[in-house]
C-alpha cells in the first residue's frame, strides 16, 4: 500500500514526499476491504470518509426518480472518491457508492483529513490539487454532454479513459457520458 499512494501522491504534487507523511498517513486511516456490490456510501445517510482505491473499482450514482442509476463519478486503483456535499459539509449523501468487483480501499474521516492537512501543508495542496482536477472535469463534461454528439463524448472519453473501457461495464459508461445503452452498443459497433 505505502508505495502504491506514495507513487499517487507524488504524481499529483511533482514532488517527493517524506516517509514521515506517509507515516502520518497510515496513522490517521485504514484499510477496509469490500464485496461485489458493496454499499461504501448510500445516499441519504452520512459519508465519513474519503476513498482511496487500492484495489477493484467504485462509481458513484444519483437514483432517478424512474429508478435509473445516473452515473457521476469512476474509480478504479490509484483514484480517490467520496460523496463530496456530505463529507465536507456534514449533509446526507446525495449519491451512492457502490463497488464493481472485489475493493480494497483506503479511508480518511474528516477529523484526521483536517488533522493530516494541519500536520503537513503539503496534504492539503494535494488534495487541493485533487479538487481542482475533480472541478475541471466536471466542467469540461458537462460542456461535452450539452454541446457534443453521442459519438464524439465516447471517442473521447475512450481515448482519455482507456483503463475505464477495459473495466468498467459498458451501460455505467453509457449513464457517465450520458448516452442511452443502446446508442452506445451502435457507437462501438461502428468504430471496431
Amino acid at each position: 500500500m505505502e508505495s502504491f499512494i506514495r507513487k499517487n501522491i507524488e504524481r499529483t504534487l511533482g514532488e517527493e514526499i517524506s516517509s514521515e507523511m506517509l507515516t502520518h498517513l497510515k496513522e490517521l486511516s485504514f484499510e477496509k476491504t469490500y464485496d461485489k456490490k458493496e454499499y461504501l456510501v448510500e445516499a441519504g445517510s452520512a459519508c465519513n470518509y474519503q476513498f482511496f482505491i487500492l484495489e477493484g473499482g467504485c462509481f458513484s450514482y444519483y437514483l432517478s426518480e424512474k429508478g435509473d442509476k445516473n452515473v457521476i463519478q469512476l474509480a478504479i486503483e490509484e483514484y480517490w472518491i467520496t460523496d463530496a456535499s456530505s463529507y465536507f459539509r456534514d449533509t446526507e449523501a446525495v449519491s451512492t457508492i457502490e463497488t464493481l468487483e472485489p475493493t480494497r480501499a483506503l479511508l480518511i474521516n474528516k477529523e484526521n483529513f483536517e488533522k493530516l492537512c494541519r500536520m503537513h501543508p503539503l496534504f492539503d495542496r494535494f488534495f487541493r490539487i485533487l479538487l481542482q482536477n475533480s472541478l475541471a472535469s466536471l466542467h469540461t463534461r458537462i460542456a461535452k454532454t450539452i454541446s457534443e454528439d453521442a459519438d464524439h463524448r465516447y471517442k473521447s472519453f475512450s481515448k482519455r479513459n482507456p483503463h475505464f473501457i477495459k473495466r468498467i461495464p459498458q451501460y455505467l459508461i453509457a449513464s457517465y457520458l450520458g448516452i442511452k445503452p443502446q446508442s452506445l452498443s451502435r457507437i462501438r459497433k461502428n468504430l471496431y
